[in-house]
């Protein structure tokens, strides 16, 4: 089934590497007309280079999500371009592995490390959907995809303040759509389980992460392998993406207030 997004202009946060980059690229294949944010100017123009095949359809805007000067601008400069918003994808965020508890005194939780995580995962949701929902009211048509991670339901060793904050992506999703469903503005969520590697999975990550499971770097990247995922692989990038535009479609025009788990079927059984 093609999905044709044809008409359709937004913003992707976070969209110029990793996930949101190919969830960029899907939109644009899609047809639809995509404000890429990020925090990283030099990755966001390069991007807008990459797709340059799609002229006059995609631009970029450094934007730092947890500042709300910086978002409102990222709506105002996206309004200016396309001249209204009918989706926005809630993609950036940040993972630093840390225990609550380290004895050795070497990889445990900060303050500033739970501030910045909470300030970009969480506060950085909340500007952008508040800001672009105001917008999406006026014409009462809109939709806000919200990027979770299934370890917000399980958790997950050494990575509990990320995990806390995609456990409240499922609650800004429920309520959301609650709020604004009234205004024919539907708030979905996209919970993906072990993808394939981005930038968020560098090795700086993985070395604090097996450190704070107590295996070597090689032992963490054979236990992917290892979970109870039924298809038996890591998910592709792509794979989330299709969802993503699916949601934004007209094809998925009843479906609201719901967080999709895309991994594979993986458990902790």
């Amino acid at each position: 089934m093609d999905i044709n997004l044809k008409g359709f202009s937004g913003i992707v946060t976070g969209g110029a590497s990793g996930l949101g980059k190919v969830i960029v690229r899907k939109l644009l294949e899609c047809k639809a007309e995509v404000m890429i944010c990020d925090i990283n100017e030099e990755k966001g123009r390069k991007t807008v280079l990459e797709f340059e095949n799609f002229k006059n359809k995609v631009f970029f805007i450094r934007t730092d999500v947890s500042q709300k000067k910086d978002v409102d601008k990222l709506v105002d400069y996206t309004i200016e371009k396309f001249k209204k918003i009918d989706y926005l994808v809630n993609n950036a965020g940040i993972l630093i592995p840390r225990l609550l508890v380290d004895p050795n005194g070497k990889e445990e939780l900060t303050e500033e490390i739970f501030d910045r995580t909470v300030n970009i995962n969480m506060k950085g949701c909340f500007l952008c959907s508040q800001s672009v929902a105001r917008k999406m009211i006026e014409r009462r048509k809109g939709v806000i995809v919200n990027i979770s991670s299934e370890s917000g339901l399980e958790g997950s060793e050494g990575q509990s303040v990320y995990a806390g904050t995609k456990a409240a992506i499922y609650s800004f999703t429920r309520s959301w759509a609650k709020e604004l469903g009234k205004y024919n503005i539907r708030v979905v969520g996209v919970a993906p389980g072990i993808l394939e590697a981005t930038d968020l999975r560098n090795s700086e990550y993985e070395r604090a992460l097996a450190y704070a499971r107590g295996m070597t770097v090689e032992e963490l990247r054979k236990s992917y392998e290892k979970l109870s995922i039924p298809l038996g692989r890591v998910g592709k990038l792509e794979e989330v993406a299709n969802l993503v535009c699916f949601l934004i479609s007209d094809l998925a025009s009843y479906i609201t207030g719901t967080t999709i788990n895309i991994s594979g079927g993986k458990s902790r059984g």
